[in-house]
């Protein structure tokens, strides 16, 4: 069985979605209608073309990446659909859940851009109105990290909590500047800062919960066509109001990425691909499951031909 698996951010890159425009009509329709659809040229600054400033700083802003990045996997997934290649099952990291719901057609892709851009503002206004921090926690196991969450948040300086569970090892967490830097101390192991414009995944989220809850209401979702494994639950469903609830309840909740993958092996799966920008999910995908299963990229079209082809 077949997994497809959809990135979030951190994967996106200047030029990313070029060459599958550039080659694929289906892409284009896709490209086009997100131009006509947003006020701002996205198109010009995924792909580096007559950029002012730094096109990479620009597409780190939260509310043109989440875009970005949705449009570009669904570019991909246009392609692949029209060489009739098709998952069983779906997940998306984050942001990617909203593309993974996409392509298994609980969301119409116009429904899906225009929530993704909404959420990406609101997350950005989010961190501004209430600053946060997140840092990667790399060697630690996710027993000590959530004990270490706990009691720094127990005691009253802040909240801090796991924002991601990426991989054996690899652990993000988040919330308050100082709760991050004092959980950060005491966790055995590795912690990097991650430059990021809001605490993610946090209840430092919670304008932003808000906002998207009145955009989600208008939002119609329909069964998917094959399970969706979801972020907060890393469980499968085909619900559509178990859907809506949990994309409400993901801004502020962790994202179980490697619970997520562990459960989709245990149903069956036994290729992954990476579908739009980066690799970072077939390295999670490893790290994760080891040399068991296979972990492919389809966001250029020679990975794509291959996908097609296997």
């Amino acid at each position: 069985m077949t997994a497809f698996l959809f990135p979030g951010q951190g994967s996106q890159s200047v030029g990313m979605g070029h060459q599958l425009y550039e080659q694929y009509a289906a892409a284009r329709e896709r490209f086009r209608a997100v131009d006509e659809a947003l006020d701002v040229d996205l198109l010009a600054l995924m792909f580096g073309l007559d950029v002012d400033g730094d096109a990479e700083e620009a597409l780190k802003q939260t509310e043109r990446t989440q875009p970005a990045l949705y449009v570009h996997s669904m570019a991909a997934m246009a392609v692949l659909e029209a060489r009739g290649v098709h998952p069983d099952m779906v997940a998306g990291h984050s942001l990617g859940e909203y593309s993974a719901l996409a392509a298994a057609g609980a969301l119409s892709f116009e429904d899906g851009l225009r929530v993704v851009r909404r959420r990406g503002e609101l997350m950005a206004e989010a961190g501004e109105r209430r600053p946060g921090a997140m840092a990667a926690v790399l060697g630690a196991d996710a027993e000590e990290v959530d004990a270490v969450c706990e009691e720094v948040s127990a005691e009253g300086d802040g909240v801090v909590q796991p924002a991601n569970y990426n991989a054996p090892g690899q652990i993000v967490v988040s919330g308050d500047v100082e709760a991050v830097e004092q959980a950060t101390g005491q966790i055995s192991g590795r912690t990097i800062p991650l430059p990021v414009s809001g605490a993610f995944h946090s209840p430092l989220m919670a304008y932003a919960h808000d906002g998207l809850a009145e955009v989600l209401e208008d939002v119609p979702i329909e069964a998917p066509r094959c399970p969706v494994y979801l972020n907060v639950t890393a469980e499968p469903t085909t619900d559509p109001g178990e859907i809506r609830r949990c994309l409400m309840e993901q801004l502020q909740s962790p994202v179980r990425w490697a619970q997520s993958l562990r459960r989709m092996e245990a149903d069956g799966a036994r290729r992954f691909v990476e579908v739009g920008a980066g690799q970072v999910l077939q390295g999670l995908v490893r790290r994760t499951l080891g040399n068991d299963v296979g972990a492919v990229g389809a966001g250029t079209p020679d990975e794509i031909e291959t996908v097609a082809e296997a």
